[in-house]
């Protein structure tokens, strides 16, 4: 038996996410195993390293499956791309170990997420960033990022239902790129709760624009209360990055 791995870039705009759901077979992972079972004829679980948001994007996702098909990785790569929708890209495909599991596996990530700063919108970026045309504090917002880096109960920025699951995770780092039009976050960390980082985003926009205090942050984590952080932000902002492995 083969273990295939796959890292695949794509657009999400219009798919409700990566995990497979019931209901409807706009999902990123339905798309794949779709064109893989009719390549392969076999039935196909692709697993991915992390559950992407609908409307949100990767950069570069890892997945891998399992199955006994002879073909050249080359020309997997290609029969993918090749019926796979314009939006889903196989950038690259390679032969992992036996026990290779890219969610298990995965060390960290690094999400992105973009936001256009001018005061009027842009027409060709509007899928891929979240406009915020008022005037931010970046200087109170690098220092409430001093108090998210580390390792902390992430409970009060996640919209995590499940108590039974551990809500700790361990921030390595966060960085905010100035562009002329643009304003990157960029989060890298050994893990990230559903929706953590486009909470965190706009606990730091409300920070940058004044609604609240860059020393509220340690408050906000020691509550482990959601209603204590800032919004959600949209997820077309939101891209996964990368994935690092041992």
């Amino acid at each position: 038996m083969r273990n295939i791995k796959l890292i695949i870039e794509y657009d999400g705009t219009k798919y409700k996410g990566w995990q497979r759901l019931g209901d409807t077979d706009s999902t990123i992972q339905g798309k794949l195993e779709n064109v893989l079972k009719i390549m392969t004829e076999e039935d196909i679980e692709v697993i991915g390293s992390g559950r992407t948001d609908a409307g949100a994007h990767a950069i570069k996702q890892v997945a891998n499956f399992k199955t006994s098909f002879q073909m050249s990785l080359g020309d997997m790569k290609s029969y993918c791309n090749q019926y796979l929708p314009e939006d889903i890209v196989i950038k690259r495909v390679e032969e992992a170990e036996e026990r290779f599991h890219v969610r298990y596996n995965a060390a960290s990530k690094k999400y992105l997420y973009r936001i256009w700063r001018t005061k009027t919108p842009t027409a060709f970026n509007r899928k891929y960033t979240y406009h915020v045309f008022l005037p931010l504090n970046i200087d109170n917002m690098k220092k409430a990022i001093n108090y998210m880096i580390g390792e902390h109960d992430f409970q009060a920025f996640s919209s995590v239902k499940s108590k039974k699951k551990s809500t700790v995770r361990e921030v390595y780092s966060i960085e905010i790129i100035e562009m002329k039009e643009e304003l990157h976050f960029l989060f890298h960390g050994n893990g990230f709760l559903y929706n953590m980082v486009r909470i965190m985003v706009g606990t730091l926009l409300e920070i940058g624009e004044g609604k609240r205090k860059f020393e509220d942050v340690p408050e906000i984590l020691k509550s482990k209360d959601r209603t204590r952080a800032g919004i959600t932000v949209p997820a077309q902002g939101l891209f996964l990055y990368d994935v690092y492995y041992d």
